[in-house]
């Protein structure tokens, strides 16, 4: 779906929104625009990462809005983030998208209010990327909730079989984020040195920054605390782990050589000496007393147990 949004009559600039348009309908804004074959590929590209590229007055941004996925395995940065392209030159702005923002609509009602922000398409560009940043903030909050819960389960012992992998796929998660936000990063370099000598747009730029550092911040502290974590859960893991087969070994110690004295006198040969022993039976019922003493002794001493 093609809407005109705003026209050079109700602003400084034309607007056009485009929401989950066809092929057909993309390249006749193309062809009306001029856009570059380069850059619309790039637009109906649905995997395609945030970037920034400038062309002959032509500026194009690729932004990632972090969405809720349908799937909580949900992984890939497709499933978890949705994409914003934005053309824009001096005399006008296009938008393209397969869902519906609200906030578009809210930047179009700000720019036909006089006196007010988004007087030109670079600073709907920057409220745009200040857009995709805010969507980062909640999830960050839903995934420190859930590694909360994940760490207070291991620790009181009380973790449910598939805790390492809910913990790997909030991992997965949480990487994919931090990505983008990395190139969102670059996107807000590469828009500062273009407004280089705007008052207003560095104001708005710089308080955009400072929300992509803490939104960034919180990705990459999740990112380690879960790797922290997983690290810690398979080393609870392998303690006890070890200390079954400590258990395991202490009591194969102990009924080795008692096994090894009924197996012998278990034994059925005519000329065995010891069997004709009127104190056999209680000679080696001793040995094997006497032996499992000893065998306490030594691990009592070595502090195996």
């Amino acid at each position: 779906m093609t809407e005109q949004f705003l026209t050079k009559q109700e602003c400084h600039f034309t607007w056009l929104d485009l929401t989950n348009p066809t092929v057909a309908e993309l390249q006749a804004v193309a062809d009306q625009y001029r856009l570059p074959d380069a850059l619309v590929h790039d637009c109906l590209e649905p995997t395609h990462l945030p970037k920034f590229e400038a062309t002959n007055g032509l500026n194009f941004v690729i932004l990632r809005v972090l969405v809720v996925p349908e799937n909580s395995q949900a992984d890939t940065i497709q499933e978890l983030s949705t994409k914003i392209a934005v053309f824009y030159a001096a005399d006008y702005l296009i938008t393209v998208h397969r869902r519906p923002h609200p906030v578009l609509s809210e930047l179009k009602n700000v720019a036909r209010a006089p006196g007010q922000e988004c007087t030109t398409p670079a600073e709907v560009a920057i409220h745009l990327v200040r857009y995709t940043l805010s969507s980062y903030l909640q999830p960050a909050h839903v995934l420190t909730k859930e590694l909360d819960d994940y760490e207070a389960e291991i620790f009181l012992k009380r973790e449910g079989p598939n805790a390492l992998q809910g913990m790997y796929f909030l991992k997965r998660k949480a990487s994919a984020a931090k990505q983008l936000l990395l190139l969102t990063r670059d996107i807000l370099t590469k828009l500062r040195r273009q407004t280089a000598t705007d008052a207003a747009d560095n104001t708005l730029l710089q308080d955009t920054q400072d929300l992509q550092t803490k939104v960034e911040t919180l990705y990459q502290q999740l990112d380690g605390a879960a790797t922290n974590l997983m690290n810690l859960y398979l080393s609870l893991s392998s303690q006890r782990t070890n200390e079954a087969m400590r258990v395991l070994t202490v009591f194969s110690a102990f009924f080795l050589p008692l096994t090894f004295i009924a197996g012998v006198y278990g034994m059925n040969f005519e000329y065995m000496p010891e069997l004709a022993w009127k104190l056999g039976y209680p000679g080696a019922m001793a040995a094997m007393v006497l032996i499992s003493v000893g065998i306490y002794s030594w691990f009592k001493r070595k502090g195996w147990i």
